[in-house]
């Protein structure tokens, strides 16, 4: 049962303020694709750079943040909207607190992204489209998933017996067959500092 006897207390410190100590703008850098498409790759990889550029940081990622807050959840249709909610909420916190969060899920849900989005102010939130082929993203199967879903022993994988909605109008979109690590870190980047994220 959900408490009705809540007031949200507001902080003397604010998400101005936390900002403008850390000379940077706050945002999401929400990275979606499908499993083994780089988000990963990516994502650590931006976050190196930015960390290396003296930018406050936080990665989240889909595998690491499931061993602690989203431990209890599966990979039903239910259970994947419920991870996305959790963790808009999750980066939301790191906005406040004037970080730079980057967050690399899968994210297969073009309504469970639009939600992640809303938390937030519209320029606090940028989409990542890390594009790279079905067939490609099988040939690395790093973690050998694929190959279990093809034969049935994971069921409701995205991109194989469960959809992936990919993103109609991404701020960013990496079509990995044209661009390597480092030109997806640098376009990023390019766009980062074009719009006053480094900057501010």
């Amino acid at each position: 049962m959900k408490s009705i006897n809540i007031v949200w207390h507001h902080h003397n410190v604010t998400k101005f303020d936390h900002s403008s100590q850390k000379y940077q703008k706050p945002c999401i850098i929400w990275f979606t694709g499908l499993s083994g498409s780089g988000k990963s790759t990516i994502a650590n990889a931006l976050e190196s750079k930015l960390f290396g550029m003296g930018k406050h940081t936080y990665l989240l990622d889909g595998d690491n943040v499931r061993h602690g807050i989203n431990k209890d959840l599966g990979f039903s249709d239910e259970d994947r909207i419920e991870n996305i909610r959790r963790i808009g909420e999750l980066s939301k916190l790191f906005i406040d607190a004037g970080i730079i969060v980057l967050s690399a899920f899968i994210s297969p849900f073009h309504s469970d992204r639009l939600a992640a989005r809303q938390l937030v102010e519209s320029d606090e939130f940028i989409e990542v489209f890390v594009d790279t082929r079905l067939d490609v993203c099988e040939q690395r199967d790093p973690k050998g998933l694929y190959q279990k879903a093809r034969e049935g022993k994971i069921a409701e994988f995205t991109g194989i017996s469960s959809p992936y909605e990919a993103p109609t109008k991404p701020e960013i979109h990496l079509d990995t067959s044209k661009y390597d690590v480092e030109q997806s870190v640098q376009k990023i980047i390019d766009y980062l500092e074009q719009k006053g994220y480094l900057n501010a």
